[in-house]
């Protein structure tokens, strides 16, 4: 499981009030019945928390909460090497 796996559920649980039980790696969104509206919304909330692209639409429709939480911690992994490269380069000359 993801090391963002707990961030994940703790958005889904507080402000979305779905229960912690409901909340399995192989649960879906839709199994959640959360509409399209509101994977947006996770989807906003996600990025401003992780600092993290990720379009809801790709990421989240259809895809498990475990397959969810990889993706964002490889995107996340991803935003961090690229910063990284892109301080490293930013150095006096």
């Amino acid at each position: 499981m993801s090391e963002l796996h707990p961030i994940l559920v703790d958005v889904l649980t507080h402000t979305f009030k779905v229960p912690a039980a409901d909340l399995r790696p192989e649960v879906t969104m839709d199994d959640l019945e959360m509409d399209s509206l509101a994977v947006a919304e996770l989807g906003v909330i996600v990025q401003e928390t992780l600092d993290v692209e990720a379009d809801a639409d790709f990421a989240y429709r259809g895809a498990t909460l475990g397959r969810i939480s990889e993706f964002l911690t490889a995107s996340t992994a991803s935003t961090a090497s690229t910063a990284s490269t892109a301080s490293a380069g930013a150095g006096p000359r």
